[in-house]
């Protein structure tokens, strides 16, 4: 499959490539070379005509929920049945797959008896080992279940934990059944104090670390990120309430911030569409704006102290739907960030944060894993939500564009 005449946007630098053409066969990149220096092409070459659109690295979204579906109730969802969760699951995964997005990292979803093998686990385990023989389902990396302290998120939803034993068996019980990385919880009961120490937070860290493991950590609030970076996690999700001590800390030590800002656009939403006080509500709707700014400004504090910023949209955790990653890399140009940073954050730094030399890249050798779109992200993110093809994809009978040479 020969893509003709498009331009390339690889999350690099601020400037496209124009007029590229990429060679893929087998789902490996062949070539990627001037249009007007293709050279000799196989005879059994298809040609697309991709003039006009720009060639986009596979996305990564670095927090996300595959086996839950958002929306306004995304918490009730989470207590729906195990077969109900795994067909959200393969839905999401139609939804990333067609939306660019490569590869997911699952930082939660419910721990149930799997009705296909009665194994209680993290249902995204499950999920995870189905995918990972289709070529045309995102790559996950997986969490297994959160790990909270009682009284933070409604009973049955999470793994808890209350004091350090109970917390590092919690840890070892996720890892003992496969997990790729641990999520801690660590807002607390307590809004002015972490839920655990930090002591029992490295703990966990250095369980982790020793099996070839990682440790992320949900923050909402200072006092539990500041436990979280000072225990060496190796990323926080949302970091909504940072500060510029605690960004240099997290740079130094090289931590990741995992954006998830258009949760607040959803929110907002949602006073529009929904009749929920939280939303409607003139006291919801200020509190959602204090919040969104808040965290607007801790992305800021964060870029500007060198932290390395993943992107991800909380789809099934939180409000946003599995295709929504353009709307994060809309919401961090708003932070500040350059068009091509934040497409960057949503393929080269996920790569980076999930530690696969691959992902979020294209290049030559490397896997096909690209999509296109019409217009160009690196001045206009919006042109992510315009995806026109995708190169992992089976196109449909009868799609293939005329052989030519």
């Amino acid at each position: 499959m020969l893509y003709r005449d498009a331009a390339l946007a690889d999350g690099s630098g601020p400037s496209l490539r124009k007029g590229v053409s990429v060679l893929v066969d087998r789902g490996r990149i062949l070539w990627i070379r001037p249009t007007s220096d293709e050279g000799d092409l196989p005879s059994d070459v298809h040609v697309v005509d991709a003039g006009g659109s720009t060639i986009v690295p596979g996305m990564v979204d670095a927090h996300s929920h595959v086996t839950l579906p958002g929306g306004s109730h995304w918490i009730d969802r989470g207590f729906d049945s195990p077969e109900e969760l795994l067909e959200v699951a393969e839905h999401n995964g139609d939804l990333l797959g067609r939306a660019g997005v490569r590869w997911a990292r699952d930082v939660g979803s419910p721990a149930a008896v799997d009705p296909r093998d009665g194994r209680k686990r993290a249902l995204a385990l499950r999920v995870r080992e189905r995918w990972r023989e289709d070529r045309s389902r995102p790559r996950l990396r997986v969490a297994g279940t959160w790990i909270a302290h009682s009284g933070v998120l409604p009973a049955g939803l999470t793994i808890e934990a209350d004091d350090g034993p109970g917390f590092l068996a919690a840890a070892a019980k996720q890892l003992d059944d496969g997990a790729d990385l641990l999520k801690l919880y660590l807002d607390g009961p307590k809004k002015e104090e972490a839920p655990w120490s930090t002591e029992a937070v490295r703990a966990v860290v250095d369980l982790a670390h020793g099996r070839g493991a990682k440790v992320t950590a949900h923050s909402g609030l200072l006092p539990g990120a500041r436990v979280g970076i000072d225990a060496g996690v190796d990323s926080l999700e949302h970091g909504f309430e940072l500060d510029s001590d605690l960004a240099a800390q997290m740079a130094r030590q090289g931590a990741f911030l995992v954006s998830t800002l258009a949760i607040f656009r959803s929110w907002a939403s949602f006073a529009h569409t929904t009749t929920l006080p939280r939303f409607v509500g003139d006291e919801g709707k200020e509190r959602t704006a204090r919040r969104r700014e808040r965290a607007i400004e801790s992305v800021r504090v964060a870029h500007h102290a060198g932290v390395r910023i993943a992107t991800g949209t909380d789809f099934g955790g939180g409000s946003l739907r599995a295709n929504h990653l353009a709307w994060e890399v809309e919401s961090l140009v708003e932070a500040g960030l350059k068009p091509w940073e934040a497409l960057a954050s949503a393929t080269i730094r996920g790569g980076e944060l999930l530690g696969e030399s691959e992902a979020g890249r294209i290049g030559e050798g490397g896997p096909a894993d690209f999509f296109l779109v019409h217009g160009d992200p690196l001045t206009d993110p919006t042109a992510l939500w315009r995806v026109w093809r995708v190169a992992w994809l089976p196109e449909a009978p009868g799609r293939a564009e005329p052989t030519r040479r």
